[in-house]
């Protein structure tokens, strides 16, 4: 479908849903400030997101029913024989995301020799992607049932996001509550780590991010630590990002979709559901941009350079949709990391989804996916048909649905957010992965002096996010510093700070700063609660108040909470002068100093980059795509004078390294 019949669609769409607005055959009302329509007509908005009248495919049946496609990607994603793993503790290095592991073997040129754990009872087994009962009773139900399921246990909230409430009579869903404690039970199988080494070829490897700067960072530090072991790397992400990539040393390649746009959405709707008609436009053209560029991105050659380039493994965030499908129909392995939960777990709910009842914490991760494959089915279907040259996903299955069967590893500490219990050893939590950009960071120096005249300033930004009303925001932040005398560093960001307003002398406007750098340098933190800002505060011990916008960072800001390392977070339609002279003063308590403190120095010893490339090894499987071979190199008749110097030095060079 072109853009052209996208605006029909749309237009129709709107002018459908303005007529249901007086209708009220479900009790779940979705009330907005300019509009409000049911949930049955905001599944139609979905539908129309997906490109299909009637809610389905177009072979789609009534009763769900359908045989999963064998693909070859089932057959290379299941060799995982490992345990659960956590952050590595290290000691801190200059520039660890530069610096190779010793465990790199120097005898191959074509290998590395990557660490692992072994099972010492199912050793050269491998264990197959099986179903759980959960997964298979929520396989077989229809298309109906799962909307029922939707309409009987969810509230849409009027901003789009999403509450599960178990106080309502489901059947079905105390049903798959029952079976997944059946399936809980552990497995008597022990998994037992042991010195072993296993041959990964160099690969061709594939990064695929979508999101903000602060969700490319992480991938950046782990992709330069992969080429640190020889494999060839390509990030694909939004062109915005395409110098910071590139000055890493990192081939780069662009993804649809535009951050700020995506942002900007995500700002005003706060949820996976559009909160008004005319968002959905917008929604629709984002994702299929990015879906449409994942597998030029694994496949086409350097767009500068021309070198040829095909992926022999995936490395993606879940945003990224489709990352799996290209996998499939390219047939290498994929490993999923993201800077936030998407396993279900019982520990905590789905950041998108507010759970008020824990029973539900582990059904929302279902929901969330449920809503997810409703908005994006068409075009990924699209996708596949078109692109892939695969068959379409008639219905939402824990295998197409979900990352559940897919290798993850979680971008956080384990001393922050421990690894749920109920996590199996398909996950892993590996710590934060920094870049430690400020190392050649060097501040003007009139920067330098006005951090030097004074008092440790407190930090106030909100990144990329942006800001309905800068002016407001701005004076909001100057009267709470002045109010509780502190100073304070503004960082401008995508919302514009400090653009309209006259800044004090015991304010300093930053516009682009890194933040390990500068993070020590502070007493305390005010930001947006993204994954990455909240880690390098808390790599800085510094106290963190967290004003989240959508998303992660709600889920952010309650971390912080919970273990005494800042206030509860303000949301930004919270944020008062009140609320803010609050928070920093509750910032400035010494015990809450000495917590971040404390929980800093773990931090430190962590080499969360070295851990998810370990991760990332152990759970290739048994056999991957080796790399082509090169061609051999044309043969040159002519004498060579300088042939006999050159296998001189060649030889001093082996006698040197056999020492």
């Amino acid at each position: 479908m072109d853009d052209h019949g996208i605006d029909n669609d749309t237009k129709a769409l709107e002018t459908s849903m303005e007529r249901g607005q007086e209708e009220s055959n479900c009790t779940n009302q979705i009330h907005g400030s300019d509009v409000s329509f049911t949930l049955r007509e905001r599944q139609g908005a979905w539908d129309c997101l997906n490109g299909s009248s009637n809610g389905r495919p177009d072979n789609q049946s009534t009763d769900g029913e359908f045989d999963l496609p064998s693909t070859p990607l089932a057959n290379l994603r299941q060799s995982n024989l490992s345990q659960s793993s956590s952050a590595v503790e290290v000691s801190s290095v200059n520039d660890p995301s530069l610096t190779p592991s010793p465990r790199v073997h120097k005898g191959l040129d074509h290998c590395v020799t990557a660490p692992v754990e072994r099972n010492l009872f199912l050793e050269n087994e491998e264990l197959p992607f099986s179903q759980s009962m959960t997964e298979k009773r929520l396989d077989r139900l229809s298309e109906r049932e799962k909307k029922q399921l939707i309409v009987e246990i969810m509230k849409i909230q009027r901003d789009g996001t999403v509450e599960v409430d178990l106080t309502k009579d489901s059947p079905v869903a105390s049903e798959l509550l029952e079976l997944h404690q059946l399936d809980r039970v552990p497995s008597a199988i022990d998994y037992i780590a042991a010195d072993h080494n296993k041959s990964v070829p160099k690969l061709k490897i594939a990064v695929l991010v979508v999101g903000t700067r602060g969700d490319v960072q992480p991938f950046l530090a782990v992709a330069r630590r992969l080429q640190a072991y020889g494999h060839h790397v390509r990030l694909a992400t939004h062109s915005n990002f395409r110098g910071f990539v590139k000055s890493a040393g990192v081939d780069f390649y662009p993804l649809g979709g535009d951050p700020r746009v995506l942002a900007g959405y995500m700002a005003r709707n706060k949820g996976l559901i559009p909160s008004a008609p005319g968002e959905i436009a917008i929604q629709r053209k984002q994702i299929k941009a990015i879906i449409e560029s994942l597998l030029p991105a694994c496949t086409e050659p350097d767009l500068i350079t021309g070198e040829p380039f095909r992926a022999q493994a995936i490395i993606a965030n879940p945003p990224a949709y489709g990352h799996a499908h290209v996998a499939e129909a390219l047939g290498v392995p994929m490993h999923i990391f993201f800077t936030m939960p998407w396993t279900p777990t019982y520990a905590f709910p789905h950041p998108l989804a507010r759970v008020p009842q824990s029973a539900g914490y582990w059904l929302s991760y279902i929901l969330v996916d449920l809503l997810i494959w409703w908005g994006i089915r068409g075009l990924i279907n699209e996708f596949r048909r078109n692109k892939l040259k695969l068959p379409p996903i008639a219905y939402f299955s824990s295998y197409h649905g979900s990352i559940s069967h897919l290798p993850t590893g979680y971008m956080w500490s384990p001393h922050v957010v421990p690894k749920p219990d109920d996590w199996g050893n398909q996950v892993d939590v590996v710590g934060y992965c920094f870049m430690n950009l400020g190392s050649k960071y060097q501040p003007s120096e009139e920067f330098a002096e006005w951090i030097q005249k004074g008092s440790q300033p407190i930090y106030i930004g909100f990144g990329s996010m942006p800001l309905d009303d800068s002016n407001k925001t701005t004076n909001t932040i100057l009267e709470a510093l002045e109010i509780t005398g502190q100073r304070g560093i503004i960082d401008r960001g995508w919302g514009d700070l400090g653009k309209y307003s006259n800044i004090p002398d015991n304010v300093f406007m930053i516009v682009d700063c890194p933040h390990d750098w500068l993070f020590p340098q502070c007493s305390a933190v005010v930001h947006h609660g993204g994954a990455g800002t909240t880690a390098t505060g808390l790599k800085a011990g510094c106290p963190t108040t967290i004003v989240p916008f959508f998303g992660d960072q709600f889920f952010w800001g309650e971390i912080i909470y919970q273990k005494g390392l800042g206030p509860a977070p303000i949301p930004i339609s919270q944020l008062t002068v009140e609320s803010l002279t609050e928070a920093i003063r509750f910032m400035l308590q010494p015990e809450v100093k000495s917590r971040a403190m404390k929980v800093a120095a773990r931090i430190r010893k962590e080499d969360g980059v070295g851990a998810a490339v370990d991760a990332f090894h152990r759970h290739l499987p048994a056999e991957v795509p080796l790399p082509p071979p090169s061609p051999p190199p044309e043969k040159d008749d002519s004498p060579n004078p300088l042939q006999w110097v050159f296998t001189k030095i060649g030889r001093i060079c082996c006698w040197a390294c056999a020492s």
